[in-house]
């Protein structure tokens, strides 16, 4: 008798571990991201040089490298690290694997009242003098066996304004400068250029403008800023004169020349 009650406690037993199992299929959970071409991700980590960011700053960072964010309109006076602290955030979303390459797009406009004119050579010559932001950033940012790296896999590009039709960017950190010279039209172009996966970022500042009143900028910054927009992945940021970081100079110049209205 004791036997076949230590046997119905064995099957009761193994009932129950049966019960608590938590059974796995061995298939794989199945990916329904939508296929699109996309460069190949990069292979090796860059080497960026941290630097302490102030609180305004480690707030934009935390929204670029959020996995909702796809885009990114930033207003700000000259100084308050708009181009900087988003090349970096373009970096940090490389090194993660969240984009594969970094486009660098900024309105060949110069300024109203001094012109170069004619600039000779190829497309590329033509914008060398307008990537000079981006360069300089990525000096600050990384070593230069990086920076050469970027250059010879292809993942650094940049593009004139007007050649964006028909483009489609799929995993691209995008990042277009000097927005303020953009007009409405200009800037629809660029916005619904966005494929999968991409991170676009629109700087501006809406008090250096050279187009004489025809900037879209803030219009469309402005159309953007609402709750239903950050549901769909696009937000907006906006630094101040409080937070200029240039030095004390540029934030005393730029407080006084709110004063002063243009011509």
């Amino acid at each position: 008798m004791k036997k076949k009650k230590n046997l119905q406690k064995s099957k009761s037993d193994n009932s129950n571990i049966k019960n608590n199992i938590e059974y796995h299929s061995n298939e794989p959970k199945q990916d329904t991201s939508p296929i699109v071409y996309q460069k190949s991700k990069l292979k090796h980590e860059l080497s960026i040089f941290e630097r302490e960011l102030t609180e305004k700053q480690k707030e934009f960072v935390n929204i670029a490298l959020n996995k909702d964010t796809k885009m990114v309109f930033v207003s700000g006076p000259a100084g308050t690290s708009k181009t900087y602290i988003t090349i970096y955030s373009a970096l940090k979303l490389l090194n993660q694997k969240k984009v594969s390459d970094l486009l660098y797009i900024r309105s060949a406009v110069e300024s109203a009242d001094s012109k170069i004119g004619f600039l000779p050579g190829e497309a590329d010559e033509k914008m060398a003098p307008y990537i000079q932001p981006l360069l300089e950033k990525l000096a600050e940012l990384l070593p230069n066996r990086d920076i050469e790296t970027l250059q010879k896999e292809n993942r650094l590009d940049s593009i004139p304004l007007g050649f964006l039709r028909g483009l489609n960017w799929n995993a691209k950190c995008i990042v277009a400068d000097e927005a303020q010279n953009m007009t409405v039209k200009e800037i629809t172009t660029l916005i619904t250029r966005v494929g999968e996966f991409s991170k676009v970022f629109i700087l501006g500042d809406p008090d250096q403008s050279d187009i004489n009143g025809k900037s879209g900028f803030m219009k469309i910054m402005n159309a953007f800023d609402d709750v239903e927009s950050k549901e769909n992945g696009i937000y907006t940021f906006k630094f101040t004169e409080e937070d200029i970081v240039r030095s004390g100079l540029v934030k005393y110049i730029v407080k006084k020349l709110k004063n002063v209205k243009p011509q």
